[in-house]
């Protein structure tokens, strides 16, 4: 039960210190959608959508008002759309995103995921399809996110398909230059991909999830930076405490919300993603977090430490929450997103080498980073590499979300508006990795994936 205590203590929250709900995300699988006819497989996708999600929107914001907390975002995952171009016909396979685009606009939400594909050891008929019209999808849609998976502890990483990604990449970002290359911002590279993860770029509804669910997202680092302040000289096991209860806090209300969405939609609740998922506004940022716990600045030395014990003190005050935890559930640092995170890479204090350390110990990885409109596909690609490498070897998700933006030198700044922020041009390093991505093949999955 959640006693009164619990209400004012959140009322706090929602009205001081940034809490909100990030997402309410349903899942739809796809599957039953394939036909050999590509038009008719659009119409079953679009009638699909737009008949299962007809009132999310609505809902989330009859909760909103009912219970006086905010639902930032309402949206859709699908079925990776790979699988389902995989009966088709048609050699391209852009209509597909257009229906989803189309399905997103007709219920109202502000991004549908799912135009993806799962190729860690290879690719069907149907990834090399979907991955060919990556660019020219997210180019022409306004709603539209894609994610690759190219790696997983078990399989290893696919290096033939990391290589493609920063091809990809580099499309998009030409496609999109009028608009900074802002295509690049809805796709999201994968290793160990999770198939009920609510937070976009790179939410897709697995194969294993049922057919249709509601998944939630939260947020609420303005809540944490606020308990800390009570914290000041303390020790981290203090430190710790405060942290999980906090997210204990945070994570009851996400369940509160996703059952009652569950309730009145008629679909069985998934997983509260208890991740802390930063915003541009001041006094929400995951940064301003690790400065509380007593560095300079995001990106000095300790850094990474910190970080470690914010996602996992996250993941402990969460899980005694609520019984289902699901998604990515940890701390993101996307850098264009994050207000602390913008001012340090302003100044120089923050590198991607510094942030790919920091991935190590938190959710996700290399998110919402800007870097020169002319670095190679190869770089971004080798960038792609290590990321992955990152998360096959310690059995966690990792991915990237790399924007090289055109025009745009190291030093730059662009504006991409809204919840996406200001991201600062980062330098990547100078010399060549063309030679290490020419190799092709796969990296073989690491001895710790043999654990049967």
């Amino acid at each position: 039960m959640i006693n009164s205590g619990e209400i004012l203590q959140t009322i706090e929250m929602i009205d001081q210190q940034h809490l909100d709900i990030r997402t309410i995300t349903m899942g739809i699988s796809l599957r039953d959608c394939a036909h050999p006819d590509i038009k008719a497989c659009c119409d079953k996708i679009y009638d699909k959508i737009t008949r299962y999600a007809e009132n999310l929107v609505r809902t989330g914001e009859q909760i909103e008002r009912e219970f006086g907390i905010p639902i930032v975002n309402k949206r859709i995952s699908v079925t990776p759309a790979a699988i389902v171009a995989e009966s088709c016909d048609a050699e391209d396979v852009v209509p597909i995103a257009a229906a989803l685009d189309r399905a997103a606009m007709a219920v109202g939400v502000n991004f549908i995921g799912g135009y993806s594909a799962l190729v860690h050891k290879g690719c069907t008929k149907g990834d090399a399809k979907l991955l060919r019209a990556i660019p020219e999808a997210l180019a022409t849609t306004e709603r539209v996110c894609s994610s690759v998976n190219v790696a997983t502890t078990r399989a290893g990483i696919n290096m033939n398909a990391v290589a493609e990604m920063g091809r990809i990449i580099k499309r998009t970002a030409a496609l999109t230059a009028g608009d900074n290359g802002f295509g690049c911002a809805k796709i999201v590279v994968f290793a160990n991909a999770v198939e009920d993860n609510p937070f976009m770029a790179g939410a897709f509804h697995g194969t294993g999830e049922p057919e249709c669910v509601i998944n939630v997202g939260v947020s609420g680092p303005g809540v944490v930076h606020h308990a800390l302040q009570a914290c000041k000289g303390q020790p981290f096991d203090e430190v710790a405490e405060t942290i999980k209860k906090t997210a204990f806090r945070i994570t009851r209300m996400g369940q509160l919300v996703a059952q009652e969405a569950s309730k009145r939609l008629g679909v069985p609740f998934g997983v509260v993603d208890l991740s802390l998922a930063p915003t541009p506004a001041i006094g929400d940022s995951v940064a301003d977090i690790l400065e509380d716990m007593g560095l300079e600045s995001v990106g000095t030395h300790g850094t990474t430490a910190a970080l470690m014990l914010l996602n996992d003190a996250v993941k402990k005050g969460g899980v005694m929450a609520s019984s289902h935890v699901g998604g990515l559930s940890g701390a993101f640092i996307p850098v264009s997103e994050d207000a602390g995170m913008i001012r340090a890479a302003e100044k120089g204090l923050l590198s991607i080498e510094k942030l790919e350390a920091m991935t190590c110990v938190c959710s996700v990885g290399l998110d919402m980073i800007a870097i020169p409109g002319e670095t190679s596909a190869e770089t971004i690609s080798a960038i792609i590499a290590d990321e992955a490498a990152i998360g096959v070897i310690n059995n966690k998700t990792t991915a990237v979300r790399i924007i090289p933006v055109p025009g745009k030198a190291a030093g730059d700044c662009v504006d991409f508006g809204g919840l996406f922020g200001k991201a600062p041009i980062m330098p990547v390093h100078p010399l060549s990795s063309a030679e290490f991505i020419a190799r092709g093949g796969r990296i073989p999955a690491p001895l710790n994936s043999l654990k049967n």
